[in-house]
Order: structure tokens, then C-alpha cells, then sequence
């Protein structure tokens, strides 16, 4: 049994906001992205701060890359999510391990927000399934 949501059933702000907050979302990580596969020092060094090896940099930047390319692609788009937020969460504890600053921590913290809201916005099936109420 399938449902259907009325596509429209945000208002044209929230579907902009959710554009924008993607857009932001989507171009700091692929520009994160890009950085660890042409293995660029600074994604190196940062790497292996937090002490993973030099050769995952490269590994790591695919992994992302896949699940940005779900959360880009509107039919998976709740699937990318979801793996980025297990990704933010990942980035979150090495930093907490490592001992870096308070906003290294609490960074991925604010792009997972921005990549939730952002679908939100987008999306009128997540609407549909997690409304807000007034």
C-alpha cells in the first residue's frame, strides 16, 4: 500500500530555505570530499591528528562521496542522510578522542543539522512523516 504526499504541501519559503541549507550542506562537503581524494596536505595532516593512517585519506574521501551522492540524488536522499549523520557522528567521537578544539566537535553536530534541515525543507514525504505541529 503506497501513500502519497501532496508535493506542495510546503510553503515556497521552507522549500528555498531547505534548497539553500542542502546547497551549503553540499558544497562543504564536497569540497571536504575533493580535498581527501586529491589527498591535499591539509586533509592529510588532519587525518592523521586524529590518528588514522595517510592511506585512508583517500578511502575515506570515496566513502563520503558515496553517501553525498545519495543525499544529492532526491530518491535517496533520507539514505545519504542518514549515512552522513552516522559519518558526522563518527567525526564528532575522533575529535573528542583527539582533544581537539570545542568547535572541531561540535562542527559535524551543526552540518548534520544543516543536512536535516535542509531535507526537511525539500521534501514533502519527511514533512509528511515527521510533521511539526503547532
Amino acid at each position: 500500500m503506497g501513500t502519497t504526499v501532496n508535493a506542495a504541501s510546503g510553503s515556497k519559503a521552507l522549500v528555498w530555505t531547505g534548497n539553500v541549507l542542502s546547497g551549503l550542506a553540499i558544497l562543504f562537503l564536497l569540497f571536504d570530499t575533493v580535498i581527501k581524494v586529491v589527498q591535499a596536505a591539509p586533509a592529510v595532516e588532519s587525518t592523521v591528528q586524529l590518528g588514522y593512517p595517510a592511506e585512508y585519506v583517500v578511502v575515506l574521501g570515496l566513502a563520503q562521496l558515496i553517501c553525498l551522492v545519495l543525499y544529492i540524488y532526491p530518491r535517496t536522499a533520507v539514505l545519504g542522510a542518514i549515512l552522513l549523520t552516522g559519518w558526522f557522528g563518527g567525526a564528532m567521537a575522533a575529535h573528542v578522542r583527539a582533544g581537539s578544539p570545542m568547535f572541531s566537535v561540535i562542527f559535524p553536530i551543526l552540518i548534520g543539522l544543516m543536512v536535516w534541515g535542509g531535507l526537511y525543507g525539500r521534501d514533502a514525504r519527511l514533512r509528511a512523516l515527521l510533521p511539526f505541529r503547532k
